[in-house]
């Protein structure tokens, strides 16, 4: 089995501690590739960033169908694109927000989300409500951790994300931790030994949906809006993204 694991930011670093997160958690058998994208921006902290972030996202969604690959992870807390690529691929694929959040409901009854920039909360806010959430998200804190800052070696990153796990569970009274951002993926087990419950760590949990799928067979329904999209043409810069007819 051969799973893509897409950091949608063109940092490679990031990239490469995403990679290693997921091939921990991989079964015998599967094989994970960690992808950079070859155009966007090196981190995801606005909407202006999340929707650049997609042509890359896609093509490597659409080289991975050349390919061959049987799943697909996107590995950013805005899960990106995400409808767009289960249009175009013929495996499973799953975004890390989505993960995290259905695994923490399997965990308690509560969860709280620990993100980077405060001015993301709004979005994490939209896919709590997207995913059916509501009712056990009590809390979006903001640890004000610029993504790019979760690569700079030192414990002030993981101090300030620390401390907003710790108020999440003594202040909004939360069972499960769910971590906002691919680049926190090496902080789940630290993090959950420091404050006594369930960390998640939406890159794992995707990792290992997407195997679960694949493994039963299972794949996105292409009956209505996951469809493949119609043939049309596209122009300028985005050319090269246009469909040919089936």
């Amino acid at each position: 089995m051969l799973i893509s694991v897409i950091n949608p930011n063109t940092t490679s670093s990031m990239t490469g501690k995403i990679g290693r997160c997921a091939r921990s958690v991989a079964g015998a058998g599967t094989t994970i590739e960690a992808l950079t994208p070859t155009m966007g921006p090196a981190s995801i902290e606005s909407h202006y960033d999340e929707a650049l972030a997609v042509p890359g996202l896609l093509t490597e969604i659409a080289a991975g169908e050349r390919r061959g690959v049987d799943g697909y992870v996107v590995a950013c807390f805005g899960d990106p694109g995400l409808d767009a690529a289960r249009e175009i691929a013929r495996g499973p694929v799953i975004g890390i927000a989505e993960a995290a959040m259905r695994t923490a409901m399997l965990l308690g009854r509560s969860f709280g989300v620990v993100t980077t920039l405060g001015r993301t909360r709004g979005r994490a806010w939209e896919l709590v409500h997207r995913y059916g959430a509501a009712a056990a998200c009590r809390t979006v804190r903001a640890s004000e951790i610029p993504v790019l800052d979760l690569e700079l070696p030192g414990s002030a990153a993981r101090d300030a994300i620390a401390q907003e796990c710790k108020r999440a569970v003594a202040e909004d009274d939360v069972d499960v931790i769910v971590l906002g951002c691919a680049g926190m993926a090496d902080l789940c087990r630290e993090l959950s030994d420091l404050v006594g419950v369930p960390v998640v760590d939406g890159v794992a949990a995707a990792t290992t949906m997407v195997e679960g799928l694949v493994r039963l067979g299972l794949t996105t329904s292409h009956r209505s809006e996951y469809a493949p999209p119609p043939p049309k043409r596209y122009r300028g810069l985005l050319r090269d993204f246009q469909i040919a007819p089936a």
